[in-house]
């Protein structure tokens, strides 16, 4: 793992702690902060899943002739 790839998994760790952290600390009802975590867990893996994809498809055109 180079240390980009580290960067970004950290800075994605960091990030869903965060997120985590704020939801458990709201003064919401239980099944609203499930909820909230679940949607913004959702999110981030959408959107981790997207760039992934992105980096794939970047990687296989520079291969290319």
């Amino acid at each position: 793992m180079n240390d980009n790839t580290k960067l970004i998994v950290a800075a994605l760790a960091g990030a869903a702690a965060g997120f985590v952290a704020g939801i458990l600390l709201a003064p919401d009802k239980g099944s609203e902060t499930r909820d909230k975590i679940k949607d913004g867990l959702k999110k981030t893996v959408d959107e981790v899943l997207d760039k992934i994809e992105k980096g794939l498809d970047d990687l296989s055109s520079e291969k290319k002739p």
